[in-house]
């Protein structure tokens, strides 16, 4: 019994029916953990496509962040990243860091969370 496999199925049952303690899982290759897949992560930015012509990563503005065509009306958007422990394996297991969704601002579901940082 190779434990290493054991132990990744494990967590990978786990990880679909709740969230994850913090460091669950080892760092990236730049010292990283818990980049993707517990919970979809609010960032400050407003969510614009990239077809929009605006060149900032970060977005542009509230007003920008709104979908005319969108049937929830005038919401604005935040972006929102990582997937979640509830998704689908063919949907959120291609997510990648860098990855951006649109998430109206009125969203709330136990699935949705937000990173907190420590300075030292």
């Amino acid at each position: 019994m190779n434990l290493t496999n054991e132990l990744a199925k494990e967590r990978n049952r786990a990880a679909a029916e709740h969230t994850s303690p913090v460091g669950t899982y080892p760092p990236n290759g730049y010292g990283l953990r818990d980049m993707i897949g517990n919970v979809w992560e609010w960032t400050d930015d407003w969510y614009v496509t990239h077809a929009s012509g605006i060149d900032n990563p970060g977005g542009c503005c509230r007003e920008a962040s709104i979908d005319p065509t969108s049937k929830h009306g005038s919401l604005p958007r935040k972006v929102v990243k990582g997937g979640s422990f509830p998704c689908a394996p063919s949907y959120c297991r291609r997510y990648r860091p860098a990855a951006r969704l649109a998430q109206g601002i009125d969203t709330s579901t136990c699935h949705m969370g937000f990173r907190c940082l420590v300075r030292s």
